[in-house]
């Protein structure tokens, strides 16, 4: 799912594209992306394109009359600059807004259609899709300490919730714990002021760098290829690879259609986290340390090292 600074290298990249211009035509694949009646699609077209906003993990489009144009992508959808008018075929153009200077056409890859537009009226409109996340730019250590022991929750899950931080999911998250040294797996309660000191300047410094590049990517040309497994991470999406700072390799838990990447040796203290699948079937043969690991990959790599013995008479 495109997050805070995937987001942002979007409205860069269509700063320049549609800001003054006019929306002339709207054209959707399918009602179902439409998620509302009024103000009705049709009051877009013809009106010009002033503002742009990320509210979360949404892009809003501010135009003429204080309407809203209001797109919101999930785990699929991606937006893509064409020439003007361009065509919807295939199943996975869903939408294109046409102006003048190009079509910006949203896409989304799978069978499952998560990805939404509203239409919303006024600021009342836009905070009714709010899911009311702090802005981490905008906070201080003592408000994002609040906001995220509002209740006692894992790490992983504070950090990825849009009620209590907005425009952050599961790539950045790994990435935040990995750059503070702190387990996904431990409690917002029970975290020490030093380690909140370090989630909450590793939060920021994460956010910051990749929206910087990325930002500066999309100055050059439209980020077509939005992926939340990048180059340069340092443990999403590496799983089995060697972690930048102390070499082990990245372990997993997975679920459902996610996982969570992280480096055992220096988030964990060395303590493997159960990988719900996988735990369930081997119960107490699970490993709980690298140690542990290390151990029962030994004797297949014996084996694999050892001769096979002579069959009976064949000296």
């Amino acid at each position: 799912m495109p997050e805070l600074p995937d987001i942002s290298a979007y409205l860069t990249a269509l700063e320049t594209r549609i800001l003054g211009q006019p929306i002339q035509r709207v054209r959707l694949a399918g009602v179902f992306l439409l998620r509302t009646v009024q103000p009705p699609i049709t009051s877009i077209e013809g009106k010009v394109a002033r503002e742009l906003r990320r509210i979360g993990k949404r892009i809003a489009i501010g135009v003429d009359g204080d309407l809203w144009l209001v797109l919101h992508l999930m785990i699929a959808g991606r937006l893509h600059w064409r020439p003007a008018g361009a065509k919807l075929g295939g199943r996975q153009n869903l939408a294109a807004f046409d102006f003048p200077s190009g079509s910006l056409v949203l896409t989304e890859a799978g069978t499952k259609r998560r990805a939404s537009l509203h239409v919303l009226e006024g600021e009342e409109g836009l905070r009714s899709i709010d899911p009311g996340g702090i802005e981490i730019f905008a906070a201080d250590l003592n408000s994002f300490r609040a906001a995220l022991t509002t209740e006692n929750r894992t790490l992983k899950r504070a950090l990825t919730d849009p009620r209590l931080l907005s425009g952050i999911g599961n790539a950045y998250s790994d990435e935040i714990l990995h750059a503070a040294q702190l387990s996904p797996i431990a409690l917002t309660h029970k975290l020490a002021s030093q380690e909140w000191e370090r989630l909450f300047a590793a939060t920021r410094r994460t956010l910051q760098f990749w929206t910087d590049q990325l930002v500066e990517q999309a100055k050059i040309a439209f980020p077509e290829h939005v992926t939340a497994f990048r180059e340069g991470m340092a443990v999403h999406g590496r799983f089995g690879k060697p972690c930048p700072r102390c070499g082990e390799k990245i372990q997993r838990i997975r679920y459902a259609d996610n996982e969570t990447n992280y480096c055992a040796r220096c988030q964990t203290g060395g303590r493997l986290l159960a990988d719900r699948s996988l735990s369930r079937l081997l119960r107490s043969d699970w490993p709980r340390t690298l140690d542990e690991l290390e151990m029962l990959k030994a004797p297949r790599t014996a084996l694999r090292n050892t001769p096979p013995t002579p069959a009976a008479g064949s000296e």
